[in-house]
């Protein structure tokens, strides 16, 4: 007689608990009931600057789990302005970066003032 293998079921992906509490949070209050955590941090390297420079583009660090709509609300929010494009790369480290792009009217350096990167 052969030993019995155990089989095991399919793979399903495991949603944390925080994530599923945060969804049901966003249905019923709002996408800006967590916008202060989308963005942590811009991002002050000589790139971004460069970024700033050349192309009126801003680079921030966010949340792993934030969308591009999460994101260009998050910072229509918190620094009113309005974005053109928003692109996401998630870097080697684990951490998302952003490249938000703003409409031709606003000045970067200005606004880069205001935000504090300058």
């Amino acid at each position: 007689m052969m030993p019995s293998i155990p089989l095991e079921g399919p793979q399903v992906l495991k949603i944390p608990k925080l994530v599923a509490i945060r969804d049901v949070f966003e249905t019923k209050y709002g996408r800006d009931f967590y916008t202060t955590e989308t963005l942590k941090y811009p991002l002050t390297t000589e790139f971004a600057m460069k970024k700033i420079d050349d192309n009126n583009t801003l680079v921030f660090i966010v949340d792993i789990q934030a969308d591009k709509r999460k994101i260009k609300d998050a910072v229509k929010k918190l620094y009113n302005i309005q974005t053109k494009k928003v692109n996401t790369i998630i870097k080697l480290d684990g951490t998302k970066k952003a490249y938000v792009r703003l409409t031709p009217d606003y000045d970067d350096l200005d606004l880069a003032i205001k935000i504090g990167i300058i």
